[in-house]
Formats: C-alpha cells, sequence, structure tokens
C-alpha cells in the first residue's frame, strides 16, 4: 500500500525558518506584520472561498504565511503582489512547490488594475500592510465590478469605521463609501500577539462583496467629493461643510429633505448618494 502523498506546500520549511534564511525582518517603512500562525491563516482563506475557480489576489504576502494557506486551501491561481524584494526572493520556494499556482508580481498593488491579474471570478484576500490599507480599498471600490469579493485584514479600528452606522463616532467617510459599494461584513478579531513582531493594535478580519452594479454609483468620484466636504469639517452644519462643493447648500439640502443644520453623521449613506448626484 503506497504511503498518501504529501502536499510540496505542506512539506515547505517553518515559515520562521524561511523569515531566518532570507533575513525578512518585519520592516516599519512597509508596514509589515507577519501572521505566522497556520491554523489562522487557514481560517482567513476558508473564509473567501471557493477558492477552487478564478484569481485570488494577494497583497503584502511578506513571507508567505496566508499565501500557503490559500494554496493549502486549493486556489487554483494565487497573484501575490509584493513591494519588497527580499520577500520575493523568499516566495521563490513557495512558488516552485506551488506547481504553476502562484504568479508573483513585484510592485505597487496601487498601480496595479486588478482587472489584469487573471481570470474572473477574482477575490483579493490580504493582510493589509497597515500603511496603504485605506488607499488600497479605496482603490478597489473604485475597481468593484472587477472584483468578486475581497477578504481583508486591517487594524481593528479601520474595520470599526467600514462598518459604522449613522451617529456614531466611527462612522465617516470610508463608512459612506465602503457600505455604499459593498456589503460589509465583520468576520473576528486577531490579538496582537498573532504577530511577528506584534503590532500595537488588535486587528480584524472583514468580508466586502461588491453589490450589483445597478444598486451603486457608476463614478464614486462625485461621492467622495461630497463625503470629503463634509466629514472634513465634520463638526460643521452641512450648510457651512458644503459651501466647498455646493455655491448655496441650503436650497440643495432643503430640496433633498435634509436639515442644513445637520451634521454629516446624521445622514445616511443613501442620503450622501442623493447628494453626490445633485452636485453641479
Amino acid at each position: 500500500m503506497e504511503a498518501p502523498s504529501i502536499d510540496p506546500v505542506a512539506a515547505l520549511p517553518p515559515l520562521r525558518e524561511t523569515i531566518a534564511a532570507h533575513g525578512l525582518d518585519a520592516r516599519k517603512r512597509f508596514g509589515q506584520h507577519f501572521l505566522l500562525d497556520l491554523n489562522l491563516t487557514r481560517r482567513i482563506a476558508r473564509a473567501a472561498a471557493p477558492l477552487d475557480q478564478g484569481t485570488v489576489i494577494e497583497v503584502g504576502p511578506g513571507p508567505g504565511g496566508l499565501t500557503r494557506a490559500l494554496l493549502l486551501e486549493g486556489a487554483a491561481r494565487v497573484v501575490a503582489i509584493e513591494v519588497d524584494p527580499r520577500a520575493i526572493d523568499a516566495l521563490r520556494e513557495l512558488q516552485t512547490a506551488s506547481a504553476g499556482r502562484l504568479h508573483l508580481i513585484e510592485g505597487d498593488a496601487l498601480s496595479i488594475d486588478p482587472a489584469t491579474l487573471g481570470p474572473a471570478p477574482r477575490r483579493i484576500v490580504a493582510n493589509l500592510p497597515y500603511n496603504v490599507s485605506t488607499p488600497l480599498l479605496v482603490r478597489w471600490l473604485h475597481a468593484a465590478s472587477d472584483i468578486t469579493d475581497m477578504v481583508l485584514m486591517f487594524q481593528k479600528e479601520v474595520v470599526d469605521r467600514l462598518a459604522a452606522a449613522p451617529r456614531t463616532k466611527d462612522y465617516g467617510r470610508l463608512s459612506v463609501l465602503a457600505q455604499h459599494v459593498c456589503e460589509v461584513r465583520r468576520l473576528f478579531d486577531i490579538p496582537a500577539s498573532a504577530f511577528v513582531p506584534p503590532p500595537k493594535v488588535t486587528s480584524s478580519v472583514a468580508h466586502l462583496t461588491p453589490r450589483p452594479a445597478d444598486q451603486r454609483l457608476a463614478d464614486l468620484g462625485p461621492l467622495e467629493k461630497v463625503t470629503a466636504a463634509a466629514f472634513g469639517q465634520r463638526r460643521k452644519m452641512l450648510r457651512g461643510s458644503l459651501l466647498g462643493v455646493f455655491p448655496n447648500p441650503v436650497p440643495v439640502l432643503e430640496k433633498l429633505g435634509l436639515q442644513p443644520t445637520a451634521r454629516a453623521e446624521e445622514l445616511s449613506v443613501a442620503d450622501f448618494v442623493r447628494l453626490a448626484a445633485a452636485l453641479p
């Protein structure tokens, strides 16, 4: 009786050995905090299932903890985008073990169009570098038509903002943009102690699923403009904070049934969408 074959990915050396062999200490300028616990990384990968079709896009793989998990959970094609050349070198062994399923790109994910990375369905699964997590998410919200869903790890405070309801302290521009484009679900938290080096904050994993195209704006630019103005001066009444985008906000607000004396946090996502549509 033949012994069961061992997955070449599972047979790779432990991640700590990979990190040591390549001098891959986490660097602050890249916002790096490595998650080495395979139980946790596989939990994240399973949250993005099914992975056996289309393309999984990972940003900031580092030594490849989540990348290994995605491959072990059956991902057919993983495109890993990494800006740190040391990590690219460390990922070569994993690429070899993947039997053609892992594709590496050395570059800045902010400048890469997800639609160019492989066939649909496209899922983005990533432990995002803290220093670029919000700009990356906004970039992907603009490209939502090319993305099936996203399972992303952020600092907990970012997920608090993504999921926040009106009239709460965390509700803001990012809440409106994310909730207009996507259904946002908080999945689970990950303690700082799970990372190397441990960050000073708890992390959270969120699942974002883009809404059908006919339920969201084709161009997010106007929505970004009104939310930036309203929340940029969130203590001001709307009749004052929106002066930069409307020559006279009061009649616009009244026509939409909104109180000029209200503040940004009192408006719903739908209210902001109506304001965006009213831009001259």
